[in-house]
């Protein structure tokens, strides 16, 4: 029995690893460039940026936006979810779910004016669009905890601290931990666009090849933050309790 659940998490461990590999395959430098110069018209695209330091920033920015979404998400989800506050639970889906009916790149060119160019507007259209899974994941988790689970632990002299802490928080955390593997993937192609604003990133390649008609460039950004993506989900499963 011990071999066969050692197997079953070998199963579980190597596709995550995968993706990883493979993107660190990709930025060993000038192999993707090469690999796409057939679409370059046979050129090798260039960028002033090395590839490992663009990735490396969008990971980044990627990683200070799913921080502050979490920050206020999970405070968020616990509070709309106390008993009698059906209503205030419903205005904040509803107020987190603009997020994601508002376009994107909207929600960023609203931003510059008062915030600038550059990495503060993107930080800003992250954070409203990681919100949205995080809150709605985190609400349906904690509702979904058993009501007998909860009357034991009150019985056992639990006050409602203690109970959140010990019973409903390790419960609903599956389901909170698949809405932020959801934010993560969703951000990472979102902070793409925060190239268009200055705030580099994988989106810089994907940008220039754009004004420049160079599809090679395209293909990288692309395939870059398509990878990342792949490996953050792929490593976020990871932390997922196991069923």
């Amino acid at each position: 029995m011990a071999a066969l659940g050692s197997r079953r998490s070998l199963r579980g461990v190597w596709p995550a690893l995968i993706w990883p590999a493979l993107l660190l395959i990709c930025l060993i430098p000038g192999l993707l460039n090469k690999a796409v110069s057939s679409l370059s018209a046979g050129e090798v695209p260039r960028l002033d940026t090395p590839l490992w330091k663009l990735t490396l920033f969008h990971l980044g920015l990627v990683l200070v936006a799913e921080a502050a979404v979490l920050l206020i998400g999970v405070p968020l989800a616990v509070l709309v979810t106390r008993p009698g506050r059906t209503s205030l639970m419903r205005l904040a889906e509803a107020v987190t779910g603009l997020g994601q009916t508002v376009p994107t790149l909207a929600i960023l060119a609203l931003a510059v004016p008062a915030l600038g160019f550059g990495v503060q507007p993107t930080l800003l259209g992250l954070l409203l669009y990681g919100l949205v899974p995080v809150v709605s994941n985190g609400i349906a988790g904690l509702l979904a905890v058993d009501k007998p689970t909860l009357d034991a632990a009150r019985g056992m002299g639990m006050t409602g601290a203690q109970r959140l802490r010990r019973v409903e928080l390790p419960l609903s955390l599956p389901v909170l931990l698949a809405g932020v593997r959801t934010s993560t993937v969703y951000n990472v192609g979102t902070a793409t666009i925060g190239a268009a604003l200055g705030a580099s990133g994988l989106g810089t390649p994907i940008i220039e090849g754009l004004s420049q008609q160079n599809t090679g460039l395209v293909v990288i950004g692309a395939l870059l933050a398509a990878l990342l993506a792949l490996s953050l989900d792929g490593l976020l499963g990871l932390a997922a309790p196991s069923s």
